[in-house]
């Protein structure tokens, strides 16, 4: 899970977004530095909380994954501003190595493949348009719930009628420096391990 601190641009804030919402149709309740964004049915989409640096330690800016201690530290002060809020947030990491256990061509459409990629806990049907892309390569898959460096964020869908859940990803797609321009998946070599997180 994804929050987002930007001092120099936003001020002393920690965005952490739960759910997309309509933006005219949300609303603000404030519990000590903590804002609760609720869009129009109560479903909550998201909490700013104002002095972030006097509740939480930033080694970094920017996009910053959530940790389990940031977690425990948020719970914490929920708990002293009378916030009730369960946060089950799932922070398992989004961007992972698999490993492409088969492909097969798109029943509906001549350049999409279907794969089955291996995460090391689940298998994925990823619907993927790479003309690289083949069995027994490891690649980037950014699992459903991940937020691409462009602002995308990855949901389940259908290709042309075919369940996908996840993105095999290319080097221009994940934002890495001198990504190649030649149209693909980024393959990997055999040093990463199937299921760890890609950091990048």
């Amino acid at each position: 899970m994804d929050v987002f601190y930007n001092p120099t641009g936003v001020g002393d804030v920690l965005i952490i977004p739960v759910k997309d919402g309509e933006r005219d149709e949300v609303s603000h309740k404030q519990y000590g530095d903590i804002t609760k964004i609720t869009g129009k049915v109560g479903e909550v989409l998201g909490y700013n909380i104002f002095q972030a640096s006097t509740h939480f330690e930033f080694e970094e800016t920017g996009k910053l994954a959530m940790t389990e201690a940031m977690l425990s530290k948020l719970k914490t002060l929920f708990n002293e501003n009378q916030l009730t809020d369960p946060l089950d947030f799932d922070l398992t990491p989004k961007f992972v190595v698999g490993y492409v256990i088969s492909k097969s061509p798109h029943e509906n459409a001549d350049k999409l493949s279907v794969c089955q990629v291996d995460v090391a806990d689940e298998t994925l049907q990823i619907v993927c348009g790479a003309p690289n892309v083949d069995k027994d390569q490891k690649v980037v898959v950014a699992k459903v719930g991940a937020t691409m460096p462009s602002g995308l964020k990855i949901k389940p869908t259908e290709l042309r009628g075919v369940p996908s859940n996840g993105m095999i990803c290319s080097q221009k797609e994940l934002g890495l420096p001198n990504a190649s321009e030649e149209k693909g998946i980024y393959v990997l070599d055999d040093a990463y391990h199937t299921g760890a997180p890609f950091i990048f």
